[in-house]
């Protein structure tokens, strides 16, 4: 199949993916609202917005897809004298912009796959909760870019609960909040921050950023509005409402997930082994950029 065929192949699945992801958010926010049937379970709200989430990972990385397919032998010159676009820029590290087509995949599924690893395996703690899932999202945004980044660490999440769902339903939303960190951190890291100390400004805006937006705003949020009607008993919410005085409101939600169950303390140990990784793995990426370059050179040069 010749390389338009599958372009215009790809266009056709955009289009339906595009599709799919409004007609699904539609009929969430229906569900949401009550208009498809008097009764409404909110699983089947979650289930539609669920739905639409997946296809809009799938959308982005259909699109990464045709955009490594696109432009000529002689338009990827004129891209390598005057530079790449500013769109390719902002979502792809400087890292992943200098590799080929092939290569960015590649890299895109090992990073998936330590997104598996790491949604796979956690450790209980007393009440708490321990994970390494905030440090391979954002390690992901800063590696590979806001877009793949994003993209890695969505279907990471995806596999993983189809590897080991351990019982659970399947919340979209914890997925959603993790690829949006790697979303931040690919994000943040492009900002034009000079000066001494700048890679530390940046690190902790990261690590701020995704605890208010994620941890915060659309994991919790996600909790409290879609996933105790699926996961906590009708009894337990009752008893918990009554132990704190009436309903349970988000933000006495918030302060239980927290500081009663400690998440507080898992966004902290991920956030200090960021602040120890990433400097280590900028330091070494300089040595190895200098190696390739020699090596490239000595190969031009034969």
């Amino acid at each position: 199949m010749q390389k338009t065929q599958i372009k215009r192949w790809l266009v056709v699945c955009g289009v339906l993916l595009g599709a799919l992801c409004f007609v699904s958010a539609g009929l969430g926010l229906c569900a949401k609202m009550g208009y498809l049937m008097e009764e409404q379970p909110d699983w089947v709200s979650a289930l539609f917005f669920g739905e639409t989430a997946l296809a809009l990972a799938a959308l982005l990385c259909l699109l990464a897809l045709l955009q490594s397919l696109s432009g000529t032998a002689e338009r990827a010159e004129k891209e390598e004298r005057k530079g790449k676009s500013r769109f390719l820029r902002l979502v792809f590290s400087d890292f992943l912009l200098e590799k080929s087509a092939a290569r960015r995949v590649a890299y895109m599924g090992v990073m998936a796959a330590l997104c598996v690893v790491t949604n796979m395996f956690e450790i209980k703690f007393a009440t708490v909760q321990f994970s390494l899932t905030v440090l391979s999202s954002v390690l992901a945004g800063i590696i590979m870019g806001a877009l793949p980044g994003f993209a890695a660490v969505f279907l990471g999440d995806a596999i993983g609960y189809l590897v080991n769902s351990m019982g659970y339903p399947y919340y979209w939303w914890v997925a959603l909040a993790c690829a949006v960190m790697a979303l931040l951190g690919g994000l943040i890291f492009k900002l034009p921050i000079r000066g001494r100390g700048a890679f530390f400004v940046k690190l902790a805006l990261v690590c701020l950023s995704t605890l208010l937006v994620c941890s915060v705003g659309i994991n919790s949020a996600g909790m409290y509005y879609l996933g105790l009607p699926l996961f906590m008993p009708p009894n337990v919410l009752a008893a918990a409402e009554a132990h704190f005085g009436g309903k349970l409101t988000f933000g006495t939600y918030l302060l239980i997930r927290f500081f009663v169950l400690g998440q507080i303390w898992n966004s902290l140990v991920n956030y200090a082994l960021l602040f120890a990784l990433v400097p280590a793995l900028r330091a070494a990426e300089g040595p190895a950029r200098d190696r390739e370059e020699k090596v490239r050179r000595g190969c031009d040069c034969g």
